[in-house]
């Protein structure tokens, strides 16, 4: 399964609104490919986040940044401070009021602050990637990383980022730089060879305008970082944390408020079972 951030072309060229959701050609939490929810112009549901019983969320992550190719001078390391301090931020804390089982460790308890840079090191990899990335391709380069540090950490979430060269695909959607603009990220995860569930996000360039709020790329990214990241730990495979409608935590506060600068650090709301609402931190 995956979940995307997902751009909404035409209503946002009209209205400047965005939306975030599955994308038509995602695969949905049932068996086969469900539409878009949660789409700009649509209503948003108030309802609270239910946790799905058995469902798997991360309690103690981490995140292993895979920089696939070359970036403007300054863009890794930004990546790299914005998640540094983030597992430990009040837009972080906001999750902690989730609880679950651990994918890792099978413990339940809550989720918890902690500092994201704690697992495997990044991985600079220098060679070119293809101008269209598929999920394949993605898994292919996570599993490559892994290979060769020679670990595999299932409680970090490997976040993949491409330069303005490549774009992700999904079936016939794309990101920044595609032909078919559809979403900005999504985060997913695959069975390794040890039975076990690897989670990875695709954090394609967010230069086109259809994904940036803020008009500057790395800013824009660390939001998508942010998304991509909290979603991935309370709703680690698509079956824990969600709404009636099936949308995450991140879903149900996209672009709406407004993604905002904390820190220096590009950020957007995140939904609150104990507010029954978006807030920035708790």
């Amino acid at each position: 399964m995956k979940k995307a951030l997902v751009f909404v072309f035409a209503a946002a060229l009209a209205t400047s609104a965005f939306a975030q959701g599955n994308s038509d050609n995602e695969v949905t939490r049932g068996n086969g490919f469900g539409s878009p929810n949660n789409q700009a112009g649509q209503a948003r549901s108030s309802s609270n986040l239910v946790y799905h019983s058995g469902g798997k969320v991360i309690l103690h992550a981490h995140v292993v940044m895979i920089f696939w190719g070359s970036f403007p001078s300054g863009y890794t390391t930004n990546m790299q401070n914005f998640r540094n301090q983030f597992g430990t931020t009040g837009e972080y804390n906001t999750i902690t009021q989730y609880t679950g089982i651990d994918d890792a460790t099978g413990t339940t308890g809550a989720i918890a602050l902690n500092n994201l840079a704690g697992g495997p090191i990044d991985y600079f990899d220098t060679s070119t990637p293809p101008t269209n990335c598929t999920d394949a391709v993605v898994q292919a380069e996570v599993k490559k990383v892994i290979a060769a540090q020679g670990t595999t950490d299932y409680s970090a979430i490997y976040e993949v980022f491409i330069p303005s060269g490549s774009y992700s695909s999904s079936g016939t959607s794309t990101s920044c730089g595609g032909p078919n603009l559809a979403y900005c990220a999504y985060h997913s995860h695959y069975v390794d060879g040890a039975s076990k569930n690897v989670k990875y996000s695709i954090e394609p360039w967010a230069g086109c305008s259809g994904c940036q709020a803020f008009g500057n790329t790395s800013t824009d990214q660390e939001h998508f970082v942010c998304h991509e990241t909290r979603e991935a730990v309370t709703d680690a495979l698509g079956n824990a944390w969600f709404d009636t409608r099936g949308s995450e935590a991140d879903d149900k506060c996209a672009w709406s408020p407004a993604p905002f600068i904390s820190g220096g650090y590009g950020y957007q709301y995140e939904w609150s079972n104990l507010n029954s609402g978006c807030i920035q931190t708790r």
